[in-house]
């Protein structure tokens, strides 16, 4: 006869009670300190563009990772062919390189090839012309975030999907459910639960990538902790702020992905 495994009790997580007794500590010094108020008074204005670069881009990639997951899981050779070189192709960029290039290189095409197709409608004097300088640099890098992680984020979405019963999306065909219904109602329900934990993970990541848009001059963390640094020589100060701003990001969203996931867990289990 098989034994049963026992039932152990959770563990106290120390790692938090650490992790907060310095956050603690680190806010206490800040407020007591002149010098570290000013410092995180002035990194933190970087917040917002943190931020907006991170939910916009990712919100970008998860809808196009989508999109190529699911023409890798189409009945069509070409569509599963061109998402698996896309895949391919960019997962082997890095993606400080892939923000150089799409900044330096993608925008000034895609300007170009813009202005070629709406050449009838300039000379008609409906449009302007569109110059590389109306591309700001904010969006050159979102868009290379967007470009970066929607390789990582479709084979998320690959494997999820591909994680649900075959059964399941028979029965579903059988009861006369269309392809993007049995999607909708049967499929992406039970991929989520296995997607979430995965997505949660590229999305900290993506908040900690974040920080190379200031390579092209984005005002973010980085980008004004480095001007400030550079400026009054308080490189420890500084940086000591920046990693702890991004500690409390990445922190806080991995607590939040964590909660979601054992309720969505419990959900199922009831």
């Amino acid at each position: 006869m098989a034994a049963t495994p026992s039932t152990t009790k959770p563990e106290f997580p120390w790692w938090l009670a650490a992790a907060l007794a310095l956050a603690l500590a680190a806010a206490f010094a800040i407020a007591s300190s002149d010098l570290y108020a000013e410092v995180f008074a002035t990194v933190a204005k970087g917040i917002g563009i943190t931020v907006f670069v991170t939910a916009v881009a990712f919100a970008l990639a998860s809808v196009l990772g989508l999109g190529i997951a699911l023409m890798a899981l189409s009945g069509s050779q070409w569509l599963r062919q061109i998402a698996r070189f896309y895949v391919e192709i960019i997962r082997g960029v890095p993606i400080l390189v892939l923000l150089f290039w799409i900044a330096f290189a993608g925008a000034p095409a895609f300007v170009a090839a813009w202005n070629a197709l709406a050449a009838p409608l300039q000379s008609a004097g409906l449009i302007g012309e569109l110059l590389v300088r109306d591309v700001s640099l904010l969006w050159r890098a979102i868009m290379a975030l967007t470009i970066g992680y929607s390789a990582f984020i479709s084979e998320v979405f690959r494997a999820g999907i591909q994680s649900v019963e075959r059964g399941q999306i028979e029965a579903a065909k059988a009861l006369g459910l269309s392809r993007a219904q049995r999607f909708r109602l049967i499929v992406f329900p039970q991929a989520i639960r296995m997607i979430l934990p995965p997505l949660g993970n590229d999305f900290v990541a993506m908040v900690k990538d974040s920080s190379l848009v200031s390579v092209l001059g984005v005002a973010d963390i980085t980008q004004i902790g480095k001007v400030y640094a550079a400026g009054s020589f308080r490189f420890f100060e500084t940086y000591s702020i920046v990693a702890y701003i991004y500690l409390i990001l990445t922190v806080g969203l991995s607590l939040a992905l964590r909660a979601l996931e054992q309720r969505l867990r419990r959900q199922h289990q009831e």
